[in-house]
């Protein structure tokens, strides 16, 4: 995992480092694609930077994790990048249904250019920022997050994209915000399940406002080197690596700072079953499953042993103090 931090123990790198120069000049054609997207000449600037330089069509040790001790989560950083087909086609995206392979089939009439996000609530700066503005904001920030996401099953992914805390920082929060609500898409016109009951749309989410200003809380617009596609969350989303997937929202719309936890989807459709937090623990069971273990997504077959879910998934070491003293069974 590559990220950019002050003191946290992470590896930093520089663009000398990440990738050969063959590698680098045969990402041009992708970035001159990138230019005429959504987002204009500010996705081509973010597009090439060293972060889209990766070449994860081979992933393997990267030289400067090799050369370092500090990297975040030890053999996590190393593991094999789950492939681009299964990371696309199956997915968790009930506004385009609930069956795992909706999203990459119902997902393409998804209209994301214009897109705007409204920044409201307890803040100094609220206001409608357009996606081009966001893109901006990352050009200090972005780097590649190698990260494992979990939601019953598990995927290492390559996400492009920012810390939060960049956007938190620029918004300025009262020193009354405890909490951060992020309100998704509804469109019934280009999402077939929104006409559903499955949740109560839009579909919201919710985080402590320390957990959103923690370094591994992103904001992806894209993965493996590439524009974020639509069935993923595009053209932008939350990743929280150390919770269960349903809490990284996709694309997102609105973000509001409060002083009171937000009701949630899941939530408030189960609360027995999906907690506030819902950080990946294997000690608290789902009521209808055991969440000791996990599968990997493009490497275990239907018979395959499973492998054991890690707490926090694996990033305990960054996020554990976050919960310092709390009953993690009881806010689960």
């Amino acid at each position: 995992m590559l990220i950019k931090t002050n003191n946290q123990g992470f590896v930093h790198t520089i663009p000398s480092e990440i990738t050969p120069e063959a590698t680098y000049q045969s990402r041009r054609s992708l970035i001159r694609l990138m230019a005429g997207g959504v987002a204009g000449a500010a996705l081509a600037s973010w597009a090439a930077r060293e972060a889209l330089a990766q070449d994860w069509a081979a992933p393997g040790q990267h030289p400067a994790l090799a050369r370092s001790k500090t990297s975040v989560a030890g053999a996590l950083s190393l593991e094999k990048v789950t492939e681009y087909q299964h990371a696309s086609t199956y997915n968790n995206f009930y506004e385009f249904g609930t069956d795992k392979a909706d999203p990459a089939q119902n997902a393409h009439a998804l209209k994301t250019s214009p897109w705007s996000v409204e920044i409201e609530g307890m803040i100094k700066k609220p206001g409608r920022y357009a996606l081009e503005d966001l893109l901006k904001l990352s050009a200090q920030e972005e780097r590649v997050y190698r990260l494992r996401c979990v939601e019953g099953w598990s995927m290492v992914i390559p996400w492009v994209g920012y810390s939060l805390s960049a956007l938190i920082k620029k918004v300025e929060p009262l020193g009354g915000a405890r909490y951060v609500e992020f309100v998704t898409l509804a469109d019934p016109k280009t999402m077939p399940g929104v006409g559903s009951r499955v949740l109560d749309w839009p579909y919201v989410e919710g985080l402590r406002l320390d957990e959103a200003m923690h370094p591994l809380t992103l904001l992806a617009f894209g993965m493996y080197g590439e524009v974020l596609p639509k069935q993923n969350g595009a053209p932008l989303r939350l990743v929280v690596p150390w919770k269960y997937g349903f809490k990284s929202v996709k694309s997102l719309v609105k973000i509001r700072f409060t002083d009171k936890q937000p009701a949630t989807a899941w939530n408030k459709a189960a609360a027995n079953e999906y907690g506030f937090y819902s950080n990946v623990n294997p000690d608290v069971d789902h009521p209808r499953w055991s969440q000791a273990t996990e599968r990997r997504i493009g490497e275990d077959g239907l018979f395959a042993r499973k492998r054991k879910t890690l707490l926090f998934n694996g990033y305990e070491a960054q996020v554990g103090q976050l919960y310092a003293g709390m009953d993690l069974k009881k806010f689960f």
